[in-house]
């Protein structure tokens, strides 16, 4: 029954609860419920509820912030949980606070035109701006396909452009040979003062961001390496561990196919893993399948970055983030001149495209090299 009586009055009018159920886009039972008092007042508000149902299930009715529901529950069916989590992050804070009560038929050029005025006015990096329209435009398609609307509307602002102050403003950071060489040795010498007092723990953290700056890995796959996952000189990358601020840690595969990838290492690292092992195996407890850093569980994104500024502030550097000891990776074989298809594979990129638009300017230039080519060429021809 939609309309049930319940225990209590208000006013003289008997109090009853209005309930209507229905089944919404996923396929999943749903129901909207008011209070109400008198039959009257029952009866319209069971009208209302009725109404909005309809104009929820056609999408007429549905606002951004209920589209954004069903939409990551779909997502989430068939992607990587840290992706998903990305998502909601980006719209909870850059979209449902500005458009979040908007119903979707409402969304029109000029609305969208000022909102997206708003996401221009934060100091954000332009790639940032652009990762957040890209995930609107995400959400919009999906109410396209479901048929709540006829077209995406955001598509006729465009995506945010970049401009040469952006660029200028918001630059790739990283360290450069120098700079990580004063990083990792006030890391080591951090680690040896901890071992005197009998902490051997810190040795983690100097070996996370050796690994880091050596392979260019992303920090979700230096976490999940295992021992067994080192074979002499060469790094097996097999799984990504994405960290929750509650329950447990995620064990999935690497980001993407060409994410799954074997890396040669260098020496100064062998050594690194080599005498890390050697200490490893002095506590009990010691197995190829404990983790590289953190042995039974890996160490924190929270400990690692408060390390990670330590380290930097007695080096006398800058700091720069976590992810930016994958760029710097980069960064050194771009300078020399690394074949881009290489860097990318170390990267685990799957798109050659993407690591080129984001290292190409590291390139050194070879224009006199080139000129000096076609100066042959055409001498030859002569």
């Amino acid at each position: 029954m939609p309309i049930t009586k319940v225990a209590g009055k208000k006013n003289g009018k008997q109090k009853y609860r209005v309930r209507v159920n229905y089944t919404d886009s996923l396929g999943k039972a749903q129901q909207i419920e008011r209070t109400a008092y008198g039959l009257d007042e029952a009866k319209e508000i069971e009208q209302e509820l009725r109404l909005k149902v309809t104009e929820r299930v056609s999408g007429e009715g549905l606002t951004v912030s209920e589209l954004m529901e069903e939409y990551l529950k779909a997502k989430s069916t068939e992607t990587r949980e840290s992706t998903l989590d990305k998502s909601k992050r980006i719209l909870k804070y850059h979209v449902i606070p500005h458009l979040g009560e908007y119903k979707l038929k409402k969304l029109t050029v000029p609305v969208l035109q000022k909102w997206k005025m708003r996401i221009s006015e934060k100091d954000l990096a332009v790639t940032t701006r652009q990762n957040i329209y890209a995930e609107f435009r995400a959400l919009l398609n999906y109410a396209v396909k479901m048929e709540y609307i006829p077209t995406n509307t955001l598509l006729k602002i465009g995506n945010f452009k970049t401009t040469l102050e952006s660029e200028t403003k918001h630059t790739i950071s990283y360290y450069i040979a120098d700079e990580f060489k004063q990083f990792i040795s006030a890391a080591r010498t951090c680690a040896e003062s901890a071992q005197a007092n009998g902490n051997y723990f810190e040795w983690n953290y100097y070996v996370f961001f050796a690994i880091a700056f050596y392979t260019g890995m992303r920090k979700g796959e230096i976490h999940g390496l295992r021992w067994s996952d080192i074979d002499g000189k060469y790094i097996s990358v097999k799984r990504s561990i994405s960290q929750k601020v509650k329950g447990d840690d995620r064990i999935t595969p690497p980001k993407n196919k060409s994410s799954i990838r074997t890396l040669q290492i260098p020496k100064p690292l062998i050594e690194i893993l080599n005498e890390h092992k050697e200490r490893c195996k002095i506590f009990d407890g010691f197995s190829e399948e404990n983790y590289i850093c953190g042995a039974n569980k890996p160490l924190r994104d929270s400990t690692i970055q408060k390390r990670n500024i330590k380290f930097a502030q007695l080096a006398g550097i800058k700091t720069i983030r976590i992810h930016d000891f994958r760029h710097s990776h980069a960064s050194l074989l771009a300078n020399e001149g690394i074949n881009i298809q290489e860097v990318a594979r170390r990267l685990g990129h799957s798109d050659v495209e993407m690591t080129w638009n984001t290292y190409s300017h590291l390139y050194p230039r070879e224009e006199e090299r080139a000129v000096a080519v076609l100066d042959e060429i055409i001498l030859k021809l002569e």
